[in-house]
């Protein structure tokens, strides 16, 4: 059938099963937005920032386990996506940003609004495409989004002329999505020599750690991974982006080890004389110095993308397939085996070196909020963070029952992603509650997009962990440079409760332990978006702490910890 290029974007992104795209309207790409009502079952969600349409694609991806859509116009529309782009590229996101573009005739002329999108956003993306012809809408659709989702997933750009989206041609549905291209075959399966010698390795091990990353999330392969954890009894410890690969309360589950990691996770992976791997590439928040990582440890890495292997940690085995196929290969080679004196270790360490929760019976502490948090949600809410010290308590204390619960900007640490991350989250799962941890300062920087929340009516609730400041910068401060608060602590924060006041939104303040959980169980009981505005103490710091450039074995613990007996402290 005969169609111009928008009704041809439309129907192709219908046929790969997209039901939202969020996005802003602009002059070139008007066409297409001029067509939306033809298509009522691609529901448009209109933000308030290009940044924030990127950034919602990209927490809808992360709940639904689909392809998130962002729309933009050309120039500063499309420019503003880069950092939500760049978001999703580092944490393995598939999204597909489509952006309008001056037509054919001024590119390259400097024409209003014209920047060459593909050449800014080619070390941000796995692929991109131009247009160059109306014919060409199904193939590129098809294979963008068969790039997005397959191998290591991540974002694809596709940039739209204004005139191609209004010329026609006869539209034509590519039926095979994976002829496009003879060189992208992403290798799936293991070498079975590889993994013989992987089985070989966890037989042999006294001291075996699986490390859970992302990519166990993405490939859906948490079944798979908890029986290789119990038919070997080898413990799990998750990177930032695997938490929620196994439920926290898993007996074998011991947390997030690395910069801000439970200090037992660190330690663990320190003694540990095999590391099992399994979809993440070795961050250096998860490793420290390299040299010193896991000095007595064996490796066996498991990745989708070859390129990871290796790249920073050498392995002993390195396999490059899809996790979950991976697993389930390498499930019937596998031993059962006890590690009975190895887990009593461990739970040692967790004695010696417990969490410290603080608690003066005044003082409003942002771990008293995770905490209460978690138990009020029975530890099944969608949590959605921003970046710093929230996020990392979060990680920590929340007990994720279910799994694929946490969202975060793990390798970009994009400050803002929490408000827009979490409308898309809540918009791709209408049957979850759905919370956004914030800091005041991450807060601000996307909080217009309480507006789109409150227009729509998306039941996103809201923590604000106000201490007044940019907490993690503040806390190396602190440390690092004897409390030179340089550009840190602000003067006058918004009055937040006024603020979502003022979005049309209910908004609520709490300053003392006491008044936390009334806060939350309110927020929970209303239909629509809700804002707790906590005051927390602006003194209190992270711990556990490995100082950028040091070892696992060098964390910092809380000082307060030295303070009363190990037995009295709380642990997670």
């Amino acid at each position: 059938m005969k169609m111009n290029g928008s009704q041809m974007m439309c129907e192709a992104l219908l046929r790969e099963g997209v039901d939202v795209v969020f996005g802003i309207p602009g002059g070139a790409i008007l066409p297409l937005y001029q067509t939306l009502p033809e298509f009522p079952k691609l529901r448009h969600i209109l933000v308030r920032h290009e940044q924030g349409a990127t950034h919602a694609a990209d927490g809808y991806a992360r709940a639904t386990g689909r392809v998130g859509v962002a729309w933009a116009t050309s120039g500063p529309g499309a420019t503003n996506m880069l950092s939500g782009i760049a978001c999703a590229q580092t944490d393995s996101v598939p999204i597909v940003c489509i952006t309008g573009q001056v037509s054919r005739a001024a590119i390259g002329s400097d024409a209003f609004q014209e920047t060459d999108v593909m050449g800014v956003s080619m070390p941000v993306v796995k692929h991109s495409y131009l247009i160059m012809h109306a014919s060409q809408v199904a193939q590129v659709v098809r294979e963008a989004f068969y790039l997005a989702r397959t191998g290591r997933p991540g974002p694809v750009l596709i940039d739209f002329p204004k005139d191609v989206q209004t010329e026609s041609a006869e539209f034509v549905w590519p039926q095979d999505k994976a002829s496009f291209d003879a060189g992208y075959h992403p290798t799936l399966e293991a070498n079975p020599a590889d993994l013989r010698r992987a089985a070989q390795l966890i037989a042999q091990a006294q001291r075996p750690v699986i490390l859970s990353g992302h990519g166990v999330i993405l490939a859906n392969a948490y079944q798979e991974m908890r029986e290789l954890a119990e038919k070997a009894q080898v413990p799990i410890i998750t990177t930032l982006l695997g938490v929620g690969s196994i439920p926290s309360d898993h007996p074998l589950n011991l947390g997030m080890p690395g910069m801000h990691g439970v200090a037992w996770s660190s330690m663990a992976i320190n003694d540990a004389d095999l590391l099992v791997a399994v979809g993440m590439r070795f961050d250096d928040r998860v490793t420290g110095r390299l040299s010193a990582f896991a000095p007595r440890a064996k490796v066996v890495h498991i990745e989708i993308d070859p390129a990871e292997i290796g790249k920073n940690v050498r392995p002993t085995v390195g396999i490059v397939g899809d996790a979950k196929r991976v697993l389930q290969q390498l499930l019937p080679l596998v031993t059962p085996a006890t590690h009975t004196d190895w887990l009593a270790h461990i739970e040692e360490l967790k004695r010696r070196h417990p969490l410290y929760i603080p608690d003066d019976g005044e003082t409003l502490y942002p771990q008293q909020i995770i905490k209460v948090l978690d138990r009020v949600t029975d530890g099944r809410a969608i949590i959605v963070t921003g970046v710093g010290q929230h996020q990392m308590w979060a990680a920590q204390l929340y007990h994720f029952r279910e799994l694929g619960q946490f969202i975060s900007s793990g390798g970009q640490g994009t400050m803002g992603y929490e408000v827009p991350a979490a409308m898309g989250a809540a918009v791709g799962r209408p049957d979850r509650v759905v919370w956004s941890l914030a800091g005041d300062g991450g807060f601000q920087m996307t909080m217009y997009e309480l507006a789109t929340l409150v227009e729509n009516n998306i039941p996103v609730k809201f923590a604000i962990f106000n201490n007044n400041s940019l907490g993690m910068v503040r806390q190396w401060q602190d440390i690092f440079y004897k409390s030179s608060h340089v550009a840190t602590i602000y003067k006058r924060n918004p009055d937040f409760v006024k603020l979502a006041e003022a979005f049309g939104m209910p908004g609520i303040r709490v300053s003392k332990p006491q008044g936390i959980e009334a806060a939350i169980q309110e927020a929970n009981a209303h239909p629509g978006p809700v804002l707790v505005d906590f005051v927390t103490d602006q003194a209190e710091n992270i711990y556990p702490m490995i100082p950028a450039g040091q070892s696992l074995a060098e964390l910092m613990e809380d000082p307060r910890l030295k303070k009363a007996p190990v037995a009295g402290k709380a642990r997670r």
